[in-house]
């Protein structure tokens, strides 16, 4: 067999590895051409298979992006901040969160919020899921700056709900005043 043909032969993807090139060829079509040009031909292409075998694993492109999101954006439970006080604590979760939002792009959350009608943000991106908030503030009820009575499921969520509802209404990544405007004049004044 000559080199020319070698290649021919060589053992085809399965499983894991194919899955992780799908997924690793669809984040990179995302961050290159963006969601509204994503097309799973793109993603076929760049991974080197076929259509049929993506469609196989995910019934539409968009649990594909999904998939690829998940996976490529470590999750804010990751190394939990402590620094001793609950302040700065809030403010890098929230930086964190922000800075996942702004990987994935404005374009890409608008997108997928348009086509899955019915999941909530939070779930798309896998954020309710996370256990950094309640984490956080359980330390600093152990630490006394807040009593765990103040502590309700919905004043956990707030601070990123808020910076999820400027991301949603304006298109944009938040400044870093606003998250701390978000952490000093609502959050904190509603559990202290």
């Amino acid at each position: 067999m000559n080199k020319e043909n070698e290649g021919e032969f060589t053992t085809r993807r399965r499983g894991a590895e194919l899955e992780a090139a799908i997924i690793q060829a669809a984040w990179d079509e995302l961050m290159e051409v963006g969601f509204q040009s994503l097309t799973i031909e793109g993603v076929a292409a760049r991974a080197q298979t076929s259509k049929p075998v993506i469609y196989r694993r995910w019934p539409n492109r968009e649990g594909l992006v999904l998939e690829a999101i998940r996976r490529n954006l470590p999750p804010l439970s990751d190394e939990i901040p402590d620094t001793g006080e609950l302040r700065s604590d809030v403010i890098i979760v929230l930086n964190r969160l922000n800075e996942m939002l702004r990987q994935i792009g404005q374009e890409t959350i608008h997108g997928l919020m348009s086509v899955l009608t019915g999941i909530p943000l939070s779930e798309l991106i896998g954020f309710r899921r996370t256990n950094a908030m309640p984490i956080v503030l359980n330390r600093a009820v152990e630490r006394g700056e807040i009593r765990q009575e103040k502590i309700t499921p919905r004043i956990t969520r707030l601070p990123a709900d808020l910076v999820r509802h400027e991301v949603l209404m304006t298109y944009e990544p938040v400044s870093q005043d606003t998250i701390v405007e978000i952490v000093d004049e609502i959050f904190l004044p509603l559990i202290k």
